[in-house]
């Protein structure tokens, strides 16, 4: 086994992102004008610009989704946004996330969430859909969002990993499969939305879902 730790990114990698943010939106504020790759791109520009200084991740979203009113062609009320925060917990997992993480357990990895979240909304997700992982980093943790290096410095420090030992496993390039090339720390692009790769990143491993993913790492 190369690999001793495999960290991941949380959602859009063993999260259903998308999914999750349409649904919470919805729930939140009643049907929308957008849906799919549509009004998650609208959403990921959004949530950048709320992510340039650090802030907890509920006030993020919060934020994020208050300034979607135009965008979405409905009137979006405090108390909705901070609905739309309260739900990421209930956003669902890929339907081979659980079982993944199971068998990279058994197999002798140490599995870490590095996640651009606070400790409470990760927690949440970790306990509601029963995942098996050895820990944690969270923006809260260290104060800052991905693509910022701070989740991959902390996690290194508390752990004592060395780069080589550690396989980071994610969907998004932006956030994770570039600054992990900074860093010198190999990585595996899950493309869980069949996007096309360009051409700043190289991760080492490219598969559509994790259940390929685990099949290239036997």
């Amino acid at each position: 086994m190369k690999y001793r730790y495999l960290t991941f990114d949380c959602y859009g990698t063993l999260v259903d992102w998308k999914r999750g943010i349409e649904e919470g939106l919805q729930a939140a504020i009643g049907s929308v004008n957008l849906s799919g790759n549509e009004l998650l791109s609208a959403y990921v520009n959004a949530e950048k610009a709320e992510e340039s200084t650090y802030k907890k991740y509920r006030e993020v979203l919060r934020s994020t989704a208050l300034s979607m009113s135009g965008i979405l062609g409905v009137k979006i009320s405090d108390a909705a946004a901070r609905g739309f925060a309260a739900s990421v917990p209930n956003w669902p997992t890929f339907g081979d996330t659980a079982e993944f993480l199971r068998e990279m357990g058994r197999r002798g990895y140490k599995r870490y969430i590095l996640s651009n979240v606070d400790n409470d909304l990760l927690e949440g997700t970790i306990r509601r859909n029963q995942l098996e992982v050895d820990g944690f980093v969270s923006a809260e943790e260290v104060g800052s969002y991905k693509p910022n290096e701070g989740h991959w410095i902390e996690f290194l420090r508390r752990t004592g990993a060395s780069k080589d030992q550690v396989l980071h496993v994610a969907q998004s390039v932006f956030h994770d499969i570039v600054p992990t090339q900074h860093l010198g720390l190999d990585s595996a692009w899950v493309n869980r939305y069949s996007e096309r790769l360009p051409p700043e990143a190289s991760p080492l491993l490219i598969s559509d879902d994790l259940e390929s993913l685990a099949a290239m790492l036997e």
